[in-house]
């Protein structure tokens, strides 16, 4: 086994472009390192100025990932939860916004001497605090920090800085620097350009910081050739420079660094002994993800619908339960305006589920709501994630219970209001970080589908919202036969509903797509699909 007295660190860097898949090639470098027996975390340090992305338009930032201790975080923590299988916390996301606030605070107190603060040594001396901050715990071997934004950026530069000076502290044997970089094909000329990658190494160069591993992005495979020029100009060895080539999915990707031993030359680079890979599982999962036995189409109705990544771990969590099926699960994305525009019927037709997609505001709620009608009128399985759920009340208030004016404080103040805001929540004056946020518990009813799906009486989900069922309606709503599934045993609130007269039609203020993970679909994506199957089968879809 390895030698766990002193902890590893491993740094991720991306340079040329944005959006290169870092948070995919650290989450599959931990995968690679985990299935060897050690023992691995994965952290993120975002560049910008806000203390978290809990205010950020969807739009700009993508999804919000939510942590089991309330953190709201960069998306990116969810590639490596749903890789390694592991629960991350708030000191595995690190901001601009979060160091400059501890570093006034500390000087406002005096913590400083009266010395003058300056970006060396305490801007640094912060990062380089939360850098080891992992470490420290002991429960890790290796640590994997993910540096976002892209080299040459000057947001970046605290935090380059901040890594070269820790990297020289640990030696050689106790850190790394990999470098995600573009490999461009330039198509009229028919040639592939390392000329970006070469200027990239270079800014890091300038920074004082060598890395010891490239992983070339590129849309084909690299030649032999390419890479060899790649490590001349870069005085990186030529087995360091990953083929970081395109793959059908994203959980291929450890297949691929693993066939160029990525690992191993992480392992002797850090000088660690550790026994073979087991990848076993992840091998049949992926085989499962590119060739599975049938196809069904699942409809998404949302606000954010033209930016995949504000539901990326909806969309991963179906990946996760159709491999679970042995199904590929093809997601219609629809725009909630787009239902209230021009009806359902035109974008619904076909699909064999709806979720319905968590969000904020008013905009598009009745396309969400008419969409929900059309689904529980005619049958079709039906999952609702927090504002999903709060349409589904409100959709069934309307039309099951005869409550005209049912509706959500949130978006218009009416004597029916079925959703209201929680009690705790009518104080709260800021916005950030002051929600319903992270894990609760929730009591399952027994007979009902969530208990099935779980097949347990009490879980924990995480949260993020401010409204909930108003219990001033629970009789009407439940005389008219609406199920309470699910309630939280601290407050009463309510967590899930779903309908007895309905095949499959289930909803929960919480979001268990935060939970589920590539080997082990979530228990409700996981039944909402099989739900989509049989309904396919016996309407001949």
């Amino acid at each position: 086994m390895a030698r766990r007295h002193q902890v590893k660190y491993i740094f991720v860097t991306g340079g040329v472009v944005s959006s290169l898949g870092k948070g995919i090639a650290s989450a599959s470098i931990g995968l690679l390192l985990k299935s060897r027996g050690l023992r691995v975390t994965i952290q993120k340090f975002d560049p910008y100025l806000n203390v978290d992305p809990g205010t950020m338009n969807p739009f700009q930032h993508g999804e919000v990932y939510v942590t089991d201790d309330g953190a709201e975080t960069d998306l990116d923590l969810g590639h490596y939860e749903r890789f390694l299988d592991i629960t991350t916390s708030r000191r595995n996301n690190s901001t601009t916004g979060q160091i400059y606030h501890e570093v006034i605070s500390k000087e406002r107190r005096g913590d400083y001497l009266g010395a003058t603060v300056q970006v060396i040594p305490h801007i640094t001396d912060e990062i380089k605090r939360r850098f080891e901050a992992l470490g420290e715990t002991g429960d890790y071997d290796v640590v994997i920090t993910e540096v976002g934004g892209t080299v040459g950026d000057i947001e970046s530069l605290p935090f380059l800085e901040a890594m070269r000076q820790f990297m020289f502290r640990c030696g050689n044997k106790n850190a790394m620097a990999i470098h995600v970089t573009l490999v461009p094909y330039i198509t009229s000329a028919g040639e592939t350009k390392t000329k970006p990658t070469q200027h990239s190494v270079k800014s890091l160069l300038e920074l004082g910081i060598q890395p010891d591993m490239l992983i070339c992005r590129s849309d084909r495979p690299l030649s032999h050739d390419v890479r060899e020029k790649i490590a001349l100009f870069t005085n990186v060895e030529p087995e360091c420079v990953i083929d970081g080539r395109d793959v059908p999915t994203i959980y291929e990707v450890p297949l691929v660094f693993a066939e160029q031993e990525v690992d191993e030359l992480i392992l002797e680079k850090l000088d660690l002994t550790c026994p073979r890979p087991n990848l076993r599982d992840w091998k049949k999962f992926v085989e499962r993800v590119k060739n599975p036995a049938g196809k069904i189409t699942i409809g998404v109705c949302g606000k954010y619908t033209e930016h995949k990544d504000a539901y990326k771990s909806i969309a991963e969590a179906f990946v996760h339960a159709g491999a679970a099926n042995n199904v590929e699960v093809e997601l219609r994305w629809i725009r909630a305006e787009d239902i209230e525009r021009e009806g359902p019927d035109k974008h619904l037709q076909g699909i064999a589920g709806l979720l319905v997609a968590p969000g904020f505001g008013e905009r598009g709620i009745e396309g969400k709501i008419r969409s929900i009608q059309f689904v529980r009128t005619r049958k079709i399985p039906f999952l609702g994630i927090c504002l999903g759920l709060q349409c589904a009340v409100i959709e069934f208030a309307r039309n099951v219970c005869g409550l005209d004016h049912a509706n959500s404080l949130e978006f218009r103040q009416t004597d029916q209001n079925v959703i209201d805001m929680m009690l705790d929540q009518k104080k709260v004056k800021e916005y950030g970080g002051t929600m319903r946020l992270g894990s609760f518990p929730c009591r399952l009813s027994k007979g009902t589908r969530a208990y099935k799906a779980y097949r347990t009486e009490l879980i924990h989900e995480r949260h993020r919202h401010r409204y909930e069922v108003n219990d001033a309606f629970r009789s009407t709503l439940a005389s008219h036969g609406m199920i309470f599934s699910g309630i939280c045993p601290d407050n009463g609130l309510v967590e899930m509903i779903e309908l007895g007269d309905h095949p499959w039609f289930v909803a929960g203020q919480f979001h268990p797509e935060l939970k589920s993970r590539a080997t082990n679909a979530h228990p409700l994506f996981r039944d909402f699909v099989k739900a989509a199957l049989d309904y396919v089968a016996s309407t001949h879809l």
